[in-house]
């Protein structure tokens, strides 16, 4: 039985298809200006006999084309779960919130805490903030790793960090200070997140947001807990999504509205 898991979310859409548990094919796309759009080209050609949708996106799929859905907390945990079976809390940064959830050991979610009323510390922020330094999204993190000092950034609200960041450019202030300053605001808010949540067990990082190099690294600095970064941190939503409509493959996790 081939299954598969989209998941639609604001900056990028992502395919993964499961055949008897095994992964076949994965696709990804950017969201654009029309997310249900990208998400039908990305399923055009794919066979498959199970269809389950999660991310921002997922309600309009749901209601034009009639395919389930699955919240974000779910999808997250049960793919976090397949591909690393001993964490008991998942980092999820995406384009537009943050999320920190709790596993029991069966892979169940126990708790969560989300950050979706404030761009701060998304991926949309960190997107924001690069632009603003004059930086590449991969060449921000790698910059502010090469820091040879931290500026405080004082605001994480992305109009008044923006702002900030522009007059410390002004000022004269190395770009690569100010880029070590936003990583380790965004790291300190993140931890507090997860250490809310749950403080024992290892921590899969998942989201685009976890193949930042300089965020993981500062975050492995403020936690107690391993930060594990799964090889495509950015498909376990939609891998997830796929396990929940494999039978007999995923966790089962509690029901949540979130």
């Amino acid at each position: 039985m081939r299954c598969a898991g989209i998941d639609i979310g604001s900056r990028a859409v992502k395919l993964v298809v499961l055949e008897e548990g095994r992964i076949l094919a994965t696709r990804m796309t950017d969201s654009g200006p029309d997310p249900l759009a990208a998400a039908r080209r990305l399923l055009a050609g794919i066979a498959c006999d199970r269809l389950l949708a999660t991310g921002y996106g997922r309600g309009r799929l749901e209601a034009v084309c009639e395919v389930p859905t699955v919240t974000e907390i779910k999808a997250h945990a049960a793919g976090a779960r397949h591909l690393l079976p001993e964490a008991r809390t998942v980092l999820d940064i995406g384009g537009q919130d943050s999320k920190a959830i709790a596993l029991g050991p069966q892979g169940r979610v126990l708790s969560f805490e989300m950050n979706d009323r404030c761009a701060a510390g998304t991926g949309k922020f960190l997107e924001i903030m690069a632009r603003t330094l004059g930086f590449g999204l991969e060449e921000f993190a790698a910059e502010a790793l090469r820091a040879e000092k931290e500026l405080v950034i004082h605001s994480l609200c992305t109009v008044f960090a923006e702002s900030e960041v522009t007059s410390l450019v002004a000022r004269g202030e190395d770009r690569r200070s100010i880029a070590l300053g936003l990583h380790r605001a965004i790291a300190r808010r993140t931890a507090g997140m997860v250490q809310r949540v749950c403080r024992e067990g290892p921590i899969a990082f998942t989201g685009g947001a976890a193949r930042n190099g300089c965020l993981v690294r500062l975050l492995q600095d403020l936690l107690p807990q391993r930060v594990l970064v799964p090889e495509a941190p950015e498909l376990v939503g939609a891998l997830g999504a796929a396990l929940l409509c494999s039978p007999g493959e995923a966790p089962s996790a509690a029901e949540t509205t979130a």
